[in-house]
């Protein structure tokens, strides 16, 4: 699934409730998280939810290094978000990641106006968590 693809099914769904119930199903699609990567390292500050990001990073001879991840949340709502992230982000280059305003996105979709503070400071916690390891990545590239 693309992002493009989330966008045009959000599209399709007017109503809150419904578009809340489909976020919560793009959450039971994240691949499992095993146990071990559910550590304080992979661990996001700053959200309300209990919140993990692990990070592995692919590097070809001579390309631009991957960052994938794997996420989990302990609430619906939360994994469904990250998933959309993920949807975004992973399987990007640190230029392509910087260079991508995925609030802007999930403004886009109408977020702000309908998650709670609380979540919204999460998203962009989570967000500032992938942008800080695109950076790092790139520094340690140079």
């Amino acid at each position: 699934m693309t992002i493009d693809d989330i966008r045009d099914n959000f599209a399709l769904l007017e109503d809150w409730d419904d578009r809340y119930r489909y976020v919560i199903e793009l959450g039971r699609t994240l691949a499992p998280m095993p146990e071990e990567e559910h550590s304080a390292e992979n661990k996001v500050q700053g959200c309300v939810s209990q919140v993990w990001l692990s990070r592995r990073i692919d590097r070809e001879a001579g390309e631009e290094p991957i960052l994938n991840y794997r996420g989990d949340s302990d609430a619906h709502i939360v994994r469904g978000l990250i998933a959309i992230l993920l949807t975004l982000l992973s399987g990007r280059t640190p230029r392509e990641i910087l260079g991508t305003d995925a609030a802007a996105i999930f403004d886009e979709f109408g977020f702000r106006e309908h998650l709670t503070p609380q979540r919204s400071n999460g998203l962009r916690a989570m967000i500032e968590r992938i942008r800080a390891d695109a950076r790092a990545t790139l520094a340690a590239a140079s």
